[in-house]
């Protein structure tokens, strides 16, 4: 007996299927071979995913290179204060080891869902198989399968494992989930001559797959982890998961300012140390503390947690808009995407087959409407269907439709659902929209039938009206069934179907097939033989057969175009991804003239774009297969790992990519792409755990909401940021300066300190830990300030901090610094500004204030890299009341004897208290003079772009650029 794996048996007979596997189709496996084989290959059930430890867990999220580098900054405080003797509590170590902790047990909850797509594809597959053993048929439960069971297939059923057919009636099997073909695929048990692509294997069938029409045999040829369905679980297994744009932009953060950290601590100890001569333990002790508080204060501690807050928060509000995100980190990514790769059914179009068409001798009838509701008006020619002979043809054509058929149509709760095939399903919605169709149909009732079956192409049924006259109705493929037409209706005549007439019809179906309608043409004829059975004695549909039923002579009424068509919001959400510089590939295992149809309809590609068929990229390697994704952007006919591998070929060209989908199929490429986005009504519950991101809604207008969200979110994260350091610039380089300048400031004739500073160690923890968090978490939800979609996606290389931000953040440092340091000289009685009568610690205290206040001004200039701290000043409530907070919590620190102990503080008076916002008030007015000039020479800038005889690339221009990926 062969093994599975060991021979292809789409390309093999099936009697040499059934000897490879020994095992006889007319009486299958005995109960003792069944259970001797299921030993030997084991259950028919897929290995479940591994899962990640909770320990394991907990270090990934201590792994954060920001989150190392406070962990050392809490060693260091913890042995400073060692040094200095232990008195008290290390508050700094405590208050950092608490932010810390803080962000990992908010990354915890929020990713705390373990990797289940496996396991959501073992449920897929569990259910019962009729098998036929012993002679007998059985049911079994699908794990129970082994290679040699032969299946008994019948409507409704679930394919339990991959099985080659032996004979099928009438069998179609809604293949969507596995290989993205939109309609059922119509099973033949004959042999191919060649391997094809898997939506081609017409006489296999698949586990995880079901049957929605007819009946077959098929002996089972792989199970488990060998079927198909294992392959695509074997892949989400083996694909490594991307971190995200955001993680690597934090890791490199962290490791940056770690590099910064470490060089400002050296610096500024060696410069102390020198300039004042320390030379006493207790001088060092100092220096030390210093040294570690300016490490503090250069990292934002509160960065993480900050950050981790405000994903959170991004979650909720995506999570309002239908964009259920399953990962912090993933929150920012669908903002930086440059590529959204979509499937094509459920995904871009409804899932709902639909008459969009009606060709008959008379002319053509164009439906409105999609999906099963039937809500859509009659058109031809733009107008609405009036009397005469079209609307006779349209009803006769519909009407004829939906009675050879066996579907259903129900409304249920308001949601228009069908039961059977969804081809025939469509006549039932058609009918209702041509007044008269549906309501002549309901006079009939089906006498007899002779079922369609894939030799025959065609299927007929019998009808008696209820004033006594019989009909044959038939139905078919349009070639087949204008073989068996003698005769065409032409409004209420019929004429002879003469060569004329008949290469006119044709050319019609011909050119409904090439703009990737499906097509069926329906035909009639009266049938008096059949009238004179008595009421009593009607034909009976399993009975009936060609000799009661004859299916020659007929009359040709018509053909219709059917399509799964576009959601109706798509087009305009593609445009507007188009015009943020995001490009839109679908990737679909549908026919390429589909793909290529629905594409073109969605603006996708242009006019004379056209599909890459998924048989062109077996015959590329990564190169030419990276070469094909810069300019195709559509690709049909594909297999999951096609999917797979144009996402990386994507991501191999830098690009970030979004994957859509709703199909088993599209699981592994969900995992691989930097944010996979599932739909959460079609999607199956395989995509919806491999993926990031679900669509409650499956709207892909909710993937547009979503870039815009994501690209706030970064926005945002810049924004604090941008604050925060700003900040704790103003703060090194007011310690690193007033040192250095002690003298010339008048702070060394002023203090009897050993070590003269003009902040205290505490002073700094107080301004990053307390005042500087409460305006950068209501930065984090700051409104959008700037039109976020006017702007490309950011490059995968482009730095949150990039040049423009480190000019600006030391610029503002320098302000910042110089406004604290000429503050406290004013106040002195000797230094640069003479003049002043207070103690040095009254002047420290004043720039200490005017360095709290400097940062709170800063906030609304951190709000925007160019616009005016002035545009929508009012519209973040929470950043007023973080100010206002951090304003009380000064006052409190200055004013109340408990904090003016703890952080060495005396009282101000009013004139102090003005002086200090005056002076802090400085950082805003010259950082909106230099936004001033910024703004001033972009606009020049885009006057030279788009002022007579500029020449510029066209934004939003569908893509075609394929022609040289043409098949040949």
């Amino acid at each position: 007996m062969a093994t599975p794996r060991d021979f292809d048996p789409a390309c093999e007979d099936p009697a040499e299927v059934a000897g490879r596997l020994g095992v006889d189709p007319d009486t299958g496996l005995d109960a003792s071979e069944a259970e001797a084989r299921l030993q030997a290959h084991g259950a028919n059930e897929l290995r479940p995913a591994s899962r990640v430890p909770f320990w394991r867990r907990v270090v990934a999220q201590l792994a954060d290179p920001l989150i190392v580098l406070l962990l050392a900054a809490v060693v260091v405080s913890v042995v400073a204060w060692l040094v200095e003797g232990a008195h008290g509590w290390p508050i700094d170590a405590l208050v950092i080891l608490a932010i810390i902790v803080l962000n990992a047990v908010l990354g915890l909850v929020q990713e705390s869902r373990a990797e289940k797509a496996v396991a959501a594809l073992a449920v897929m597959t569990r259910a019962h198989s009729t098998v036929l053993r012993d002679g007998e048929l059985r049911t079994v439960t699908s794990d129970e399968l082994v290679p040699g069971d032969v299946l008994a297939l019948a409507e409704g059923d679930r394919v339990g494992a991959d099985a080659r057919l032996v004979r099928a009636n009438a069998l179609r099997v809604a293949e969507a989930s596995l290989t993205g073909e939109s309609l059922p695929v119509e099973k033949d048990p004959a042999t191919l001559d060649r391997r094809v692509p898997l939506g081609d294997r017409h006489d296999m069938v698949f586990a995880g797959t079901a049957v929605s029409r007819g009946t077959g045999r098929a002996i089972v040829t792989e199970t488990g982890m060998a079927t198909e369905m294992g392959a695509i679980a074997t892949m989400l297994d083996e694909t490594v998961e991307e971190p995200t744009p955001l993680q690597v932009e934090v890791a490199h953060l962290g490791r940056m300012l770690g590099r910064i950290v470490v060089a400002i601590a050296i610096v500024v100890m060696l410069t102390v140390t020198i300039v004042q001569g320390v030379d006493t333990p207790s001088g060092f002790v100092t220096v030390l503390l210093l040294g570690v508080s300016l490490a503090v204060a250069a990292v934002p501690e509160g960065l993480p947690a900050i950050m981790s807050l405000v994903l959170a928060l991004g979650v909720q509000r995506m999570a309002r808009r239908n964009a259920v995100v399953k990962k912090l980190s993933s929150v920012e990514t669908l903002g930086s995407a440059s590529v959204i790769c979509t499937d094509k059914t459920g995904t871009l179009t409804t899932n709902q087959m639909t008459i969009q068409r009606i060709v008959t001798a008379s002319g053509v009838v164009d439906l409105g409407g999609v999906g099963y509701a039937p809500v859509g008006a009659a058109t031809s020619k733009g107008r609405e269907l009036g009397d005469g002979p079209l609307r006779a043809e349209a009803q006769l054509v519909l009407g004829a439709g939906s009675l050879v058929n066996d579907a259903q149509l129900a409304e249920h709760d308001g949601v228009w659902e069908i039961e059977g095939d969804p081809t025939e399903a469509a006549f039932l919605v058609a009918a209702r929209k041509v007044e008269g169709a549906a309501e002549e149909a309901a006079r009939y009732g089906r006498v007899g039938e002779v079922p369609f079956s894939s030799e025959r192409k065609m299927m007929s049924t019998a009808h008696r009206h209820e004033g006594g006259d019989v009909v044959v109705l038939s139905k078919g493929a349009p070639d087949v069934l204008l073989q068996h037409c003698t005769r065409l209706q032409v409004g209420d005549r019929i004429v002879p179907l003469d060569p004329v007439r008949r290469a006119h019809a044709l050319a019609e179906i011909e050119a409904l097939s090439e703009e990737a309608f499906r097509t069926l043409a329906v035909a009639y004829r009266p049938a008096p033989e059949l009238a004179g059975r008595p009421p009593g004695d009607p034909l009976q549909a399993d009975a009936a057969g060609p000799d009661e039923i004859a299916e020659e002579d007929l009359v040709y009424a018509g053909v219709v175009g059917i399509i799964d068509p576009p959601r109706p919001e798509v087009r305009p959400a593609i445009a507007e991804a188009r015009a943020a510089g995001i490009r839109v590939v679908m990737i679909t295992g549908d026919h390429p003239a589909t793909a290529a149809r629905i594409a073109r309809d969605l603006g996708i590609i242009g006019e004379d774009g056209i599909a890459l068929p998924g048989a062109r990229l077996d015959g590329m390697d990564d190169r030419q297969l990276r070469d094909a994704v810069r300019t195709v952007s559509v690709f049909a006919r594909v297999a999951p790992e096609h999917k797979l591998r144009i996402v990386d070929a994507l991501q191999a060209e830098g690009l970030v990519v979004a994957m859509t989908g709703d199909g088993v199929n599209d699981a592994p490429a969900l995992k691989s792409a930097d944010i996979g986005i599932a739909m959460g009504i079609t999607g199956t519950e395989v995509t919806k755990e491999a993926a990031k991101m679900v669509l409650a809604d499956d709207d892909f207008a909710t993937i547009v909401h979503a870039v815009r969200e994501g690209r706030v979110i970064f926005d945002n994260i810049r924004k604090f940021l941008r604050y925060l350091l700003y900040s704790n610039m103003g703060e090194v380089l007011t310690v690193f300066l007033g040192v250095v300048f002690a003298g010339a400031l008048g702070f060394a004739g002023a203090s009897d300190e050993a070590v003269v500073l003009p902040l205290l160690a505490t002073q700094i923890l107080w301004i990053n830990l307390v005042t500087d968090s409460g305006p950068a978490l209501a930065m984090g939800v700051d409104p959008e300030v700037d039109d976020v979609m006017a702007r490309p996606p950011r490059g995968l290389h482009d730095r949150a901090i990039d040049l423009g931000m480190w000019i600006g953040i030391a610029t503002t440092g320098i302000v910042i610094a110089v406004a604290t340091l000429l503050t406290m000289d004013a106040f002195l009685p000797e230094g640069l500004i003479p003049g002043g009568t207070d103690t040095f610690e009254t002047a420290r205290t004043a720039g200490f204030t005017t360095l709290v206040f400097a940062g709170l001004f800063t906030a609304f200039n951190a709000r925007s890299a160019t616009s005016s701290a002035f545009r929508s000043v009012f519209a973040n409530r929470w950043l007023w009341g973080a100010v206002a907070l951090a304003v009380a919590l000064q006052v409190a620190v200055v004013s109340w004897a408990p904090l003016q102990v703890a952080f060495g503080t005396t009282s101000l008076d009013a004139a102090h208290w003005a002086v200090c916002v005056a002076m802090a008030s400085s950082v805003l007015w010259v950082e909106e003079l230099r936004k001033l000039g910024i703004r001033a020479v972009a606009r020049r800038r885009a006057a030279r772009t788009t002022g007579p005889g500029a020449t510029g690339p066209s934004v939003g221009a569908p893509a075609s650029g394929i022609a040289d990926t043409r098949p040949r």
